[in-house]
């Protein structure tokens, strides 16, 4: 026999979440104080007495005392079974009538398919069922989104498992940029607040390159204080003066070693010292250009990761694009992956990536051998008779902020 219990507590919510298989950070009862924008509520469902399904909801107030409702990554249940599916939705529309809730929206942690780059898979059956579950209980499947914004949650995400990853794993180029940020001086560092100045500064610099509006220093502080034990920056950094130093050495040896041609020098070697000495020179000229500015060690990027569940969730990443040439970016992500996974992440979210596999982001996350992964997407609940009214209000509204 079902039963469920509005408010059960953080521990018993956290302790059936982290022990399941689809345990994910946004259903952590931690997530509820970043988003505090929302109330919160807790419901847990028993089969007699034990605990089987959870779900954190979100609720969000709208006007004329209506609100809506909103289950990020769940609810948590196993959803080949029916009876069990049914009753959680039965419960969450009664609940959600009483919060006079216009619908509720949840968008499982469920996959149809899940492959390697490139590796070609078929829709996965369990999934298949699970919709055609919920749609007999009542809820309405909002499809296969075309768009990244057309949801809440990105429908496709680029996420590195541990046993897909190692330095060997990974195309040649990608091997070959690590190599060479790392012997251009790039050092990293993981930490929480110490690093937060920097990470910000990147974050809005990220922000006037990409022409988007993100987030400030204290919703970053949050996240850290939040999270206080499962929480990380990462951060490469380059000393500019030891670089320089460095490349002076470089050239140094270079102009010996053209000193020593002679006519019976091959071409191809005296050109290639040529294009080195000129390379040199225009990255010792960009350097004293920013030391003069006053710049010693600079920040060139950063990401911040949350864990919950054995699971890992790149957050936010930002890059100084100045630095470019260093290409800080590519280092930043591998060992932020590589730190993970050594801190005992099964899986490594680098997050969304275009729905149709081709953008900026699907390219540049390809590059650490993730599997791809496309959710299920949205579903809505319809908890009154405004519900389609509204909905198509929550549509228009969110399509027009994806235009600015």
């Amino acid at each position: 026999m079902y039963s469920y219990k509005i408010g059960i507590s953080a521990q018993e919510h956290d302790a059936f979440v982290t022990n399941h298989s689809q345990a994910n950070l946004l259903q952590s009862s931690a997530w509820a104080k970043i988003k505090d924008n929302w109330a919160n509520e807790r419901i847990g469902f028993y089969q007699d007495s034990q605990l089987v399904a959870t779900a954190s909801i979100l609720i969000k107030p709208l006007p004329l005392g209506f609100s809506m409702l909103y289950i990020p990554r769940g609810p948590i249940m196993d959803y080949s079974q029916p009876d069990l599916v049914r009753f959680v939705l039965t419960s969450l529309k009664s609940f959600a009538k009483k919060k006079r809730a216009l619908f509720v929206k949840f968008d499982p942690l469920l996959f149809l398919k899940q492959g390697l780059v490139g590796q070609e898979s078929p829709d996965q059956a369990e999934t298949l069922a699970a919709i055609d579950s919920l749609s007999k209980a009542g809820a309405v499947w909002v499809g296969r989104t075309q768009l990244l914004d057309e949801t809440i949650q990105p429908r496709f995400q680029a996420n590195i498992y541990r046993e897909d990853f190692s330095l060997e794993q990974l195309s040649k180029s990608t091997r070959q940029a690590i190599r060479t940020a790392r012997n251009k001086g790039i050092e990293i560092q993981f930490g929480q607040t110490e690093l937060l100045d920097d990470f910000s500064k990147l974050m809005k610099k990220t922000e006037a390159r990409k022409s988007i509006s993100l987030r400030g220093k204290d919703y970053y502080q949050k996240l850290l204080a939040t999270y206080p034990d499962q929480s990380y920056i990462t951060l490469s950094s380059l000393n500019l003066e030891e670089r320089l130093k460095e490349l002076e050495k470089q050239v140094d040896k270079l102009e010996k070693e053209a000193q020593k041609f002679t006519d019976k020098t091959k071409p191809g070697k005296i050109e290639n010292n040529r294009q080195e000495s000129k390379r040199l020179a225009e990255e010792i000229s960009f350097l004293e250009e920013k030391i003069q500015a006053g710049a010693k060690k600079v920040p060139l990027a950063a990401s911040l990761v949350l864990e919950y569940g054995g699971t890992s969730e790149n957050i936010y990443a930002g890059m100084d694009e100045d630095y470019r040439r260093y290409q800080p970016a590519i280092i930043t992500w591998y060992e932020t992956a590589q730190h993970a996974f050594e801190r005992q992440a099964r899986w490594q979210n680098m997050g969304g990536i275009e729905n149709n596999l081709d953008g900026g982001l699907y390219h540049f996350k390809s590059k650490f051998n993730p599997r791809i992964e496309e959710f299920v997407g949205e579903f809505n609940l319809p908890t009154s008779p405004l519900y389609y009214l509204s909905n198509l209000a929550y549509s228009l509204r969110k399509k027009l902020r994806s235009k600015h």
